[in-house]
């Protein structure tokens, strides 16, 4: 029981946390690319890449390869054909028993003695017979054979070195990419962080608004109590209530939708309650960004990971053709193998494993192939050429984009100090107009007049101060500012 109490007295407390967090503009920046899968899958390409580039750089070093097998051979092979193997086998039979018998018919008396002394000359020819026999016997019904070989690549025209650098060049283009998805996921958490603090500020513009009106209502139902106001007053008074508090609704639930959308970026629970720290204190001028003058186009060239990525993919084209060059190049390679088998030839057919070593050179020189590698060195100088347009497109869309941005944001600060301007003449305006209410000069329309232009100067002036933060953002992100 103690442990449930002390569990849910964790629980209770943990929310409480939770529900007081504050949270920054980098502190959103931080989790939406901690949280982001993109971002994960650029880090899982970085990796790739670097694993390419060390296989490439095997491609410098010697190779070993072994191979080996197994065969079954339902007949032997033969050196002797079955009637050499007979004559060889009998050939003490074959050829001096005709011979003894020839002597014995000439000298019967030595017949006995001649036979006994034949017998085993015969049996000896005809064993030694049998034995060249065996001793030419393959052994090649069961055979084992393997080699191991080694190749150390001089000269691939190219191809290697070529190789290598586009492996260079592609782990370097993972890595911008992955700076430009980082980029314009903070530029996401940017827009999205601004437009919350902004519905907040008119949240409470909202609320201010409806408490305005209710005050001027309870004032209005006096003054028709004392009989110096009419019911239509009241009504109209009544209709910007009813107004009021359907703003005040669609922002509350704009305001929600918002931060839901937040925190789903930043790996958040969707209904955690949370704080930015821009809604806690008010937008000051001294905060405000500065106006940008002058731009050095080179250096946001060199900042843009996109001018980056381009020039790598440049660079890889480049390469390419190198590639494709190299096939029109010869080749030349070191090779060495050691061969054994298992029986071997090399003691007759000796049925022991036994092998030999072998070193050699190995040159490839293309002579004619119909054009085929010629073609192929121009389709890759014409990608190369194409990368190199698209790279001179892109250099001209940004500088458009700077200009716009720079553009938009001396435009927004001065928006916004005109809608500053504007919110001292509205208050001013809404002050005068209450005074003259509560003394009878003016009217409820008089007053309800310039309540409607406060908040509407109010609303304008809110949304500069955002437009002004949005702006900079945008000139950021355009000239490769943005960290």
């Amino acid at each position: 029981m103690k442990k449930l109490i002390v569990l849910c007295l964790l629980i209770i407390g943990g929310s409480n946390a939770i529900a007081q967090q504050v949270f920054t503009l980098d502190s959103c920046r931080n989790m939406a690319i901690n949280n982001n899968k993109q971002i994960r899958i650029a880090n899982e390409k970085i990796k790739a890449a670097g694993y390419e580039k060390k296989s490439a750089f095997a491609n410098y070093l010697p190779g070993f390869d072994a191979v080996g097998g197994y065969m079954y051979n339902s007949k032997e092979i033969s050196l002797l054909s079955d009637k050499q193997k007979e004559q060889l086998s009998n050939a003490g039979t074959n050829t001096l028993a005709p011979i003894m018998q020839q002597i014995i018919a000439q000298h019967p008396e030595l017949g006995p003695q001649l036979q006994q002394l034949g017998a085993g000359i015969i049996n000896s020819v005809n064993g030694a017979g049998q034995s060249l026999v065996n001793a030419l016997r393959t052994n090649t019904t069961n055979m084992f054979g393997g080699a191991i070989t080694l190749t150390q690549p001089i000269y691939m025209g190219g191809k290697i070195r070529a190789y290598n650098q586009i492996t260079k060049y592609a782990e370097e283009l993972a890595k911008t990419q992955k700076n430009t998805a980082v980029k314009d996921l903070v530029f996401q958490t940017d827009e999205i962080y601004w437009q919350v603090v902004s519905l907040v500020y008119k949240k409470k513009l909202a609320e201010s608004y409806v408490n305005l009106l209710d005050s001027l209502y309870q004032n209005v139902e006096a003054m028709i109590a004392e009989g110096v106001a009419t019911q239509s007053d009241g009504l109209t008074v009544a209709v910007k209530q009813n107004e009021a508090q359907i703003t005040l609704t669609k922002v509350s639930d704009g305001l929600s939708l918002s931060k839901m959308l937040l925190a789903q970026i930043c790996g958040l629970p969707i209904n955690m309650p949370y704080t930015l720290a821009d809604e806690i204190e008010e937008l000051h001028e001294e905060n405000l960004p500065t106006p940008t003058n002058s731009i050095n186009m080179d250096e946001v060239y060199a900042n843009r990971s996109e001018i980056q990525s381009l020039t790598l993919a440049t660079e890889i084209y480049k390469q390419k053709q190198k590639v494709a060059l190299s096939a029109m190049l010869p080749n030349l390679a070191l090779t060495g193998s050691y061969m054994f088998s298992n029986p071997n030839v090399f003691n007759s057919f000796e049925k022991r494993v036994d092998g030999f070593f072998n070193v050699g050179v190995m040159l490839k020189i293309p002579v004619f192939h119909w054009g085929k590698d010629f073609y192929k060195v121009k389709a890759a100088k014409t990608e190369r050429n194409i990368a190199l347009l698209n790279l001179e497109e892109a250099k001209e869309k940004i500088e458009l984009q700077v200009n716009q941005a720079t553009f938009k944001v001396n435009e927004a600060n001065k928006k916004l100090i005109m809608t500053r301007k504007n919110m001292e003449k509205a208050e001013e305006n809404l002050r005068n107009a209450q005074i003259g209410f509560e003394e009878g000069v003016l009217t409820t329309d008089n007053v309800l007049e310039a309540q409607t232009a406060w908040l509407q100067a109010q609303s304008e002036k809110i949304d500069a101060e955002i437009d002004v933060r949005l702006c900079e953002v945008y000139l950021s992100k355009a000239m490769g500012l943005m960290k």
